[in-house]
């Protein structure tokens, strides 16, 4: 069967919240009737259908054409289901996510998988700030599932991230894994400012060497068993990704943040 097409009809002004249309929530209506649904531009209402034409197909298969970067909340919540964008992203894409995946041909916005437990989100270009970090209030961002980059990440990669993947195949910005709780991050380009800040738990992998802070300690050179798991997982994807495997798994290693207990590690491939 063909997949739900939505397509942008018009560059919009305000930014549309598009959290409203997932698989979950739109299993079981016919096109017309998801014409009719009601979205949030700017601080007003309007229908689907007179912002996007849809085409009918399977709601458990979304796809989305656009070419603008204001379309909010893609995929927010989703347990199920493929939600396809052929084209750029908003901010807040898969927002507390629990399966499925989401993949992006272009760019996205800041927060995207903030809160996400489970599935996966493939983004194509660059992905803005805080990805997979917590919200404004919240103390607790990525928790489970994978995020793969295949460009650059902007600042705060992983703030408050619990669990989970996220892998970036060019550079990220400053304070990449801070107040990190639990979880890995892998970044092939190079990484800004104040790597690791606050981290508690949780691994940093790279390929560059970082400026670290002073609070972290050399460690020596290891062979971590996990990487010979990790590097096996990735070798049947596409991209950047699938040769870690050649890297090896020895690797430098510091522990850090001292001044917040010292348990997290940051892993740089010798």
């Amino acid at each position: 069967m063909t997949s739900l097409t939505l397509e942008l009809t018009a560059p919009p002004t305000p930014r549309i919240d598009l959290s409203a249309l997932t698989p979950d929530r739109l299993a079981g209506r016919s096109a017309d009737a998801i014409r009719y649904l009601p979205l949030w531009v700017g601080n007003e209402e309007a229908r689907l259908g007179d912002l996007f034409t849809v085409t009918a197909g399977d709601t458990d298969d979304i796809l989305i054409r656009c070419d603008s970067d204001r379309l909010d909340g893609i995929g927010t919540g989703m347990s199920r289901g493929a939600i396809r964008v052929e084209g750029r992203a908003g901010a807040y894409l898969g927002r507390q996510q629990r399966g499925g995946t989401i993949s992006v041909s272009g760019d996205t916005g800041p927060f995207a998988g903030s809160g996400m437990t489970g599935g996966g989100i493939e983004i194509g270009g660059n992905a803005g700030d805080f990805l997979g970090a917590a919200i404004a209030g919240e103390r607790r961002g990525m928790r489970g599932g994978r995020i793969e980059v295949r460009g650059n990440a902007g600042d705060r990669v992983g703030d408050h991230q619990r669990r989970g993947l996220i892998l970036i195949g060019g550079d990220a910005g400053d304070y990449c894994g801070s107040r990190l709780v639990a979880g890995t991050i892998v970044v092939l380009g190079r990484t800004g400012a104040n790597l690791g800040f606050a981290m508690r738990r949780g691994t940093l992998l790279l390929t560059a060497q970082p400026r670290l802070p002073p609070t972290f300690n050399p460690n020596g050179t290891q062979e971590p068993g996990f990487l010979a798991l990790l590097n096996r997982e990735l070798a049947g994807r596409s991209g950047p990704f699938a040769q870690l495997q050649a890297r090896g798994i020895r690797v430098h290693r510091w522990l850090g943040d001292l001044g917040y207990g010292g348990q997290g590690e940051v892993l740089v491939w010798a």
